[in-house]
């Protein structure tokens, strides 16, 4: 699903666009990566749907952010596909005008010239600029710049360098920093300053390349990641996860997959959030820089080909529906999604205490449930078995087909499964 030679964060920069018949995509991804031309939603060329067509692919299926940046439209995406969505921004970003260090950094390159400066992204190059010029050392910054052998990674920085009088002097064809690093290392670094915009991802290996090969590496930290100052919406995100109430958690950026692990942690949850990202909820990360902190964690995260919003919400428009396989019940399909049931393509609607006795039902399907075991599952039940008439009763009216689900007289309920049915299903 995805290309391992680009090793680098999503961006600026994008590859040739999609033939008319390929599946469209937005504008880049990334918590403090993307720049330039964005996809707003109401431009969203997901192609319209016909009554005819059935649900879209995500309805019934609830996914959780924890992007900062960029969040609407990740979230507006998701929607339009039908998803519910839980936004929990998993950190912060400092803003530029009130960041010392990246002050201190760029006063220490106006005072101390650099040989190379690496410009990482479009707008993290404009807002380093915007925020020297408000600092009084725009044009001090600008004149350094234009002394140095400056570096664009992909076109969409190099329209930023552009648009502020600069010129690059070069820029990688596959936006991969792994070819930057190239290019400087058969040049020779030895003894060479070399200023690089940093942007909140880890960079593999790369400053250990330079100074490995005698370069003196300085960072220019464009964006610093914090803490959400209002930690309650990752709280709420990390309970769903554990309670597997949302079916896959997207991620746009390292520092926000690391911070979600730390508040895990914290919590004393972590080994519950890996056991469900694990096995359940699934993680979808926009490239494999972002899903290194995952990864660290032997979690097997699903990434798309190209690193931007649009592929992976397309990503996961595939994945998610793949993950659930259509049971034949009482002559209907029945396809148990996330918070809610396709019964012969027509979604429906279900409570969670509805949800979790259909659940329970199909671990084994056309198997018999007693009233017992289905009382252990049934959310704040208590020891009450008429709880489980109750919550069967609504169950079976939300699904529209009350013969979906028999009763079998003093032993519990059962899904009318189809005779000629593969009962193997539930021990898969």
């Amino acid at each position: 699903m995805q290309s391992r030679n680009a090793e680098q964060p999503p961006g600026d920069g994008s590859t040739p666009p999609p033939p008319p018949s390929a599946s469209p995509s937005a504008s880049p991804a990334g918590d403090g990566h993307g720049a330039g031309s964005t996809t707003s939603p109401a431009s969203d060329p997901a192609p319209a749907r016909r009554a005819s067509d059935g649900p879209p692919p995500l309805a019934g299926f609830t996914v959780g952010i924890t992007a900062a940046r960029r969040a609407d439209e990740l979230g507006a995406l998701l929607k339009r596909r039908g998803a519910s969505v839980l936004h929990a921004p998993a950190l912060r970003i400092v803003p530029l005008s009130d960041d010392t260090e990246l002050l201190t950094a760029t006063k220490h390159l106006i005072d101390h010239a650099p040989d190379v400066v690496i410009a990482t992204t479009a707008i993290g190059f404009r807002g380093w600029v915007e925020a020297a010029d408000g600092w009084g050392f725009g044009e001090a910054l600008l004149e350094r710049l234009r002394g140095v052998e400056l570096l664009a990674r992909g076109p969409k920085v190099r329209g930023a360098i552009r648009a502020a009088g600069l010129k690059e002097e070069w820029s990688p064809a596959s936006e991969s920093m792994a070819e930057v690093l190239d290019r400087l290392l058969e040049e020779g670094v030895e003894g060479r300053r070399i200023a690089i915009q940093l942007h909140g991802e880890p960079l593999p290996g790369f400053v250990e390349a330079l100074r490995a090969g005698g370069g003196e590496v300085v960072g220019v930290p464009v964006y610093r990641w914090m803490p959400p100052e209002d930690i309650g919406p990752v709280d709420r995100l990390l309970d769903a996860t554990v309670a597997r109430s949302l079916d896959a958690v997207t991620f746009t950026s390292a520092p926000a997959a690391a911070s979600l692990l730390e508040r895990a942690r914290e919590r004393g949850m972590l080994g519950e959030l890996l056991d469900a990202l694990r096995h359940d909820v699934l993680p979808v990360c926009v490239g494999p820089v972002t899903a290194l902190p995952l990864e660290a964690h032997d979690i097997a995260t699903a990434q798309p080909e190209r690193f931007r919003l649009g592929p992976l919400v397309q990503l996961l428009c595939v994945e998610l529906p793949g993950r659930v396989r259509p049971l034949p019940v009482a002559g209907r399909s029945v396809e148990i999604r996330g918070h809610a049931v396709l019964v012969d393509g027509e979604l429906r609607s279900v409570p969670p205490a509805g949800m979790a006795l259909l659940r329970a039902l199909a671990r084994r399907p056309g198997w018999v449930v007693s009233r017992a075991d289905l009382l252990r599952v049934l959310p704040g039940a208590g020891r009450d078995e008429h709880a489980v008439e109750t919550a069967m009763a609504r169950l079976r009216t939300a699904l529209g087909a009350p013969k979906l689900i028999q009763t079998v007289v003093k032993r519990g309920y059962r899904l009318a499964l189809d005779p000629a049915a593969d009962t193997k299903y539930g021990d898969e």
